[in-house]
């Protein structure tokens, strides 16, 4: 039997049948794909089932909402060694299920495979209401950079789980379970934001990509970034005071950066913190940002 779902929602077809059907009422699906792969992006001894779930399909949201589309639906493909508990993946299942639902989407199917090693490759798809697509792009001299979201607080729970500590809890719940602002991604298109990026490689790096795609030079104030309590309790439970680091080349915290034309009104959640010239390349006060990397895959 075919599972029809209510008209509402995004699936009229969902899981049980060999395709799902999804709405597009714009005529335009919005998709991207991302890989994670157990030791490489999440540890289980680090991170339950759940938050692994959570997780997978944050990582792939935001990217639908950096486009200024409204997420509405992902396909998982899960391979797993054949002694995996069964409970472990019913739990990544729930945390998939429960993120996806946080951005207003749902899980519409997906595959099973075996593997040597836990792997979970995810589709998210996404509508973009009539709206044109925010790109990397667009961004214009004169514009001015602000941030939606928290930035550097994964990458500082990462230290801490390295260092074998689990506190301050925030920074390693960040990184166990990123809190993406879905919201966000349309909001800015509809206020008129000129280009936007997922921050999920670093502040520099992923700006940088903005930068190249625009034709623009893109400098960072550090004086505008907003001071962080638990980023500064996390760099003294580590004995280090090198807290900006963290939000200047941290990643996975999948904020979100966009650029606004100069006068433009930002509501308060959208956080100013630099600007865009003429020129290339990114500049953190107004010198070079090289040796601010970020998150190198091959590395």
């Amino acid at each position: 039997m075919k599972a029809l779902l209510p008209a509402g929602t995004a699936q009229l077809v969902g899981i049980g049948d060999d395709a799902a059907v999804i709405r597009a009422p714009d005529a335009r699906v919005v998709a991207t794909m991302d890989l994670l792969i157990e030791g490489r992006h999440f540890r289980r001894d680090w991170s339950a089932p759940h938050d692994v779930g959570c997780k997978a399909a944050a990582r792939n949201l935001a990217d639908i909402a950096a486009m200024g589309a409204v997420p509405t639906a992902l396909l998982v493909g899960f391979a797993t060694p054949g002694d995996l508990p069964a409970a472990w993946a019913r739990d990544l299942v729930r945390g998939l299920a429960q993120e996806s639902a946080r951005a207003g989407a749902s899980v519409a199917g997906g595959d099973v495979s075996s593997a040597d090693t836990i792997m979970i490759a995810v589709t998210a798809l996404g509508d973009l209401a009539g709206r044109d697509p925010v790109t990397r792009g667009g961004a214009r001299p004169g514009d001015k950079l602000a941030v939606a979201g928290r930035l550097g607080r994964s990458a500082a729970g990462l230290a801490l789980l390295e260092a074998g500590l689990d506190r301050p809890a925030g920074p390693v719940a960040a990184h166990r379970r990123p809190q993406p602002p879905y919201d966000a991604g349309p909001q800015a298109a509809v206020l008129g934001a000129t280009s936007m990026i997922d921050i999920s490689d670093g502040l520099v790096q992923d700006l940088g990509h903005v930068a190249e795609a625009s034709g623009v030079r893109i400098d960072i104030e550090t004086a505008l970034l907003a001071d962080d309590s638990q980023l500064r309790a996390a760099a003294a439970a580590l004995g280090d005071a090198g807290w900006l680091s963290w939000v200047l080349a941290g990643g996975e915290d999948h904020a979100l950066a966009a650029t606004f034309a100069a006068g433009a009104e930002l509501p308060e959640r959208w956080s100013v913190i630099g600007s865009v010239g003429v020129g290339s390349g990114v500049r953190v006060d107004r010198r070079s940002s090289r040796g601010r990397s970020g998150w190198d895959h091959f590395r």
